[in-house]
């Protein structure tokens, strides 16, 4: 679990496609190394990269690495992803933290589009084409997270479409601030949304 409040900005050390461990699914996915600041990591902790909770596998001097299993992949970008590339971070949360952002699962919805940059005051302000699962459940000034970040929906500009707005801060210190029209990322709904409309669906 996760709130969305990035703590770090780290890079790609290395990527490569599993194979020769075995039979089935073992063998297939990708393998990610990640250069981060964070100490004290330890094999089998979640982290949140770029919005999606991958596993560590081993911890490496200076950082850490994870598989990214087929499902995961479809579903993200990891497998366009260049050694070098920065990505936000995000340790899991722990049960005393405090809650800055919004209830982050991790869990990748798909891929969204940026349609529109536009500065505004002194904020800056971009619409997103989402999948429509995570449209469906979006309402204004509700949650979504974008590449790990816990953002506010400020409008709803088409029936595709969410708009964001980002703070100096969160264009400083996460990958958010060299957004540009036709770049590509992660998008996780808000988990409450799921719910009511899941229940939505199912009641009588």
């Amino acid at each position: 679990m996760f709130t969305g409040i990035v703590t770090a900005v780290g890079r790609v050390g290395t990527l490569g496609r599993n194979g020769g461990r075995g039979k089935g699914e073992e063998g297939r996915g990708l393998t990610l190394t990640i250069r981060a600041p964070y100490k004290g990591v330890k094999r089998g902790e979640s982290i949140a990269v770029n919005g999606a909770c991958l596993t560590v596998e081993r911890v490496l001097k200076g950082g850490f690495a994870v598989h990214v299993v087929e499902t995961t992949e479809g579903r993200t970008l990891f497998g366009e992803y260049a050694v070098g590339r920065p990505v936000n971070l995000e340790r899991a949360l722990r049960a005393t933290d405090r809650l800055g952002g919004h209830i982050v699962q991790g869990h990748v919805d798909g891929v969204a589009v940026v349609e529109r940059v536009a500065r505004r005051g002194d904020a800056w302000v971009s619409d997103l084409r989402v999948p429509r699962a995570v449209r469906d459940i979006s309402i204004p000034h509700g949650a979504i997270t974008v590449d790990g970040v816990s953002l506010t929906i400020n409008d709803l500009p088409g029936p595709d479409s969410v708009q964001i707005s980002l703070i100096p801060f969160t264009r400083e210190h996460t990958t958010l601030g060299t957004l540009r029209v036709g770049d590509r990322v992660h998008v996780e709904g808000d988990v409450l949304g799921k719910y009511v409309r899941q229940l939505c669906r199912t009641a009588p």
